[in-house]
Parts: C-alpha cells; sequence; structure tokens
C-alpha cells in the first residue's frame, strides 16, 4: 500500500464527516481523497467520476478505502476486485454519524485493523473488531509478521497456523538470534525453541531467519535447514531489512535490470520481497527501469546527490569512469549505505549486463 486513503460517502451528514476525516488524517502526511454525489461535493471533496468501478480497479490493492455508510453498499462496491487478504486493499465502514468504525477488508496485512482504531482514537468512534485473533486476543501469524517487517513465504501456512492458535496449540519459534535483537515476552501459544531440532516435537513451527538456517550437531557437523527441521508446518518469515544500492546503464531494460538484482540477491539467499528500498544517485531518478521495479514491488525509490554520496566512506571499490560521469566513484554501494540507516553491507560492488547494485541489512528488532 502505498499510504493513499479513499473516501466514499453518499449523504450530506456523511460527506462532513469524510471532510473531518480528510483533515484528520492528512495531517500525518497521508493523501486523503474524498468522494461523494455531485449535489455534496466541494470543500475538497470531488464528485464520484462517472465510473466508479474505474476508480476502485485502478487504485485496489495500494489504497485504503473508507466508506462512509452501509456496510452492503461497501460489499457491492468492491466485490469485483477482492481476492485475498495477502493483497487486497484494507476497507473500513463508518456509520454517517461516525459512532463506529468496522474494518471490513485486509484487516491485518493491509492495516485496515490498525487504521480503523486510530480513527477511533482520533474520533471517538468505536472500533468494532470481528476477526477470532483479535476478538478472542490470540497470536496471528500475518500479524506478527507485519508489525516486524517480515516477508510471509507461505501465506496458506500462515493461516493453518493462526487457525491452530484458535484451538489452543501451542506453536514452535525459532528465532536466529545471533543476527537480530528479541524484545517482550512472547505470547502464550508461542514456545521460544534454543534449537531448529527442538521445533520438532511441535506440529505447526515459525522459523525466522533471512537464508538458509545451519546449527552444529553434537559432532560439530553443521547440518542444513532442509535435514533439520521437518518441512511440514514450517513458516519461514524473513526480514525485509535489505536496501538495493543500483547503478545503471542509460535505457536500460526494466527485465535486465530485474533479473541482474534478483541474481545478485540470490546469491545470499535473498529475494526480491525482502527489499524495503531501491536507492541510487540523482541522476538517475527518472530512469525507467528503476522507477517500473519501484512500481512493480511497492518498493520506495530514493535518490541522491553526487556530494550526499561522496561523503559516505568504506567503499570497497571505485572506477574514475564512473566518478567522470556521475561525480562519484561507486554510486551502489555508497546509495545502499546512505540509504539504510545504521547498515552494514551485504554485498559490495556487484556488476551484471548493464547495471550493479550492492546491498546493505538494517538491524532488525523482533517485537513480541
Amino acid at each position: 500500500m502505498d499510504g493513499r486513503i479513499i473516501i466514499f460517502s453518499f449523504t450530506r451528514t456523511g460527506t462532513e464527516l469524510s471532510r473531518k476525516l480528510s483533515g484528520i488524517l492528512g495531517s500525518t502526511g497521508r493523501e486523503c481523497r474524498g468522494y461523494t454525489a455531485e449535489k455534496y461535493a466541494g470543500e475538497g471533496v470531488l464528485p464520484f467520476p462517472d465510473d466508479k468501478q474505474k476508480l476502485i480497479g485502478d487504485n485496489w490493492g495500494r489504497a485504503a478505502f473508507i466508506f462512509i455508510g452501509a456496510a452492503g453498499i461497501a460489499v457491492r462496491y468492491i466485490a469485483t476486485w477482492v481476492k485475498d487478504k495477502f493483497t487486497d486493499s484494507p476497507v473500513l465502514v463508518l456509520d454517517e454519524k461516525g459512532q463506529y468504525v468496522i474494518p471490513l477488508l485486509s484487516g491485518h496485512i493491509g492495516g485496515a485493523v490498525s487504521l480503523a482504531d486510530e480513527i477511533g482514537q482520533r474520533t471517538g468512534a468505536v472500533p468494532v473488531h470481528t476477526t477470532a485473533t483479535d476478538v478472542q486476543g490470540k497470536f496471528a501469524a500475518d500479524v506478527f509478521a507485519e508489525e516486524n517487517g517480515l516477508l510471509i513465504t507461505d501465506r496458506k501456512m500462515a493461516k493453518e497456523i493462526s487457525a491452530a492458535v484458535l484451538e489452543e496449540e501451542r506453536i514452535a519459534c525459532y528465532i536466529k538470534s545471533s543476527r537480530y535483537r528479541v524484545c517482550g515476552r512472547a505470547p502464550e501459544n508461542l514456545f521460544i525453541c534454543r534449537t531448529l531440532s527442538e521445533t520438532n516435537a511441535y506440529r505447526y513451527r515459525i522459523i525466522i531467519s533471512d537464508d538458509d538456517v545451519r546449527e552444529k550437531d553434537e559432532k560439530g557437523s553443521s547440518q542444513p535447514h532442509a535435514e533439520d527441521v521437518r518441512k511440514e508446518g514450517t513458516l519461514l518469515l524473513k526480514p525485509k531489512n535489505i536496501t538495493a544500492g543500483i547503478g545503471c546503464r542509460k535505457g536500460i531494460s526494466e527485465e535486465l535490470l530485474e533479473e541482474g538484482l534478483s541474481r545478485i540477491l540470490k546469491l545470499h539467499g535473498l529475494e526480491i520481497g525482502q527489499v524495503e528500498r531501491i536507492a541510487s544517485i540523482d541522476l538517475k531518478k527518472e530512469e525507467e527501469a528503476l522507477m517500473a521495479l519501484s512500481e512493480k514491488y511497492q518498493i520506495p525509490f530514493f535518490t541522491y546527490t553526487a556530494d550526499e554520496l561522496g561523503k559516505i566512506p568504506g567503499v570497497t571499490s571505485g572506477s574514475e569512469f564512473v566518478k567522470k560521469t556521475t561525480g562519484v566513484d561507486n554510486v551502489c554501494e555508497r546509495a545502499a549505505l546512505l540509504c539504510c540507516e545504521n547498515g552494514t553491507l551485504v554485498q559490495g560492488k556487484c556488476i551484471r549486463d548493464g547495471m550493479t547494485a550492492a546491498l546493505a541489512r538494517r538491524p532488525l528488532e523482533i517485537r513480541f
């Protein structure tokens, strides 16, 4: 999601609430756009377009939708576009007096639940939660992953684990804690294991690691992840804490750029879903392939001046040709380190066809 919020209202009273919400939520830096019937439009609220379905479709999976009115209206408007909770837009419903706010769709992954709670805190509306894990106050794998910036590698397994928790089943959890800082106390249904093999005593397990997990057996030999832990019932969560610094030839194709980055990520057991930022020099701020990569995977794209990049020390290599062309000797490493706060270099400058890339990893904190 890109942080935008689209509000639909259908009555005069509802449209007044829409203006109020736009002001409240817009004050946090988010873009809010309200739509209503033409006779109620004005003062920051736009009239409905001729094709409301196109408006929803063009923004589905990117923006949040708030409907002020009956829940049935919202259901009919979004029915065509609903697919699954991992890709759907967050959808909320408020009554026109603003007494109640209901997260209707994509409550956890999309953030409808947290948005409903925020609206409740700011307006006095009562959030009405209907999700079983919320109602019962239970651990939910998808919520845990979202709150900790973790990539869910198996959506079906995430659902199975949350369902098992509702049945009071205990779930094993193994964290590669040598790399991550762990804070808080694990919920009662989650048992933190000290070794991978310990997780095999449970029907379901969550493994948090950004590469193949390995541990020493009693003889000191290294056993690969696939042999140490049962495959069935296992959910691997990968941290989304990688910044990719990229330099590229002007006019490089989208396919070539993505292929090159994917190959570099694969060298470290990483995937594109773990990249949280893309960074480059400002000369590349309008490079179509970089913008397309950012748009395709919804990864924020940052650029910096040569002077800003030049202040980053400790790059592994430099090129006089690149310096003459861009003003700095190494774009990708400097961009990755500058953009990744407190990050460390995972991969120095790596050259592929028409592009270079470097990877930096941000420290991760797992919170229960």
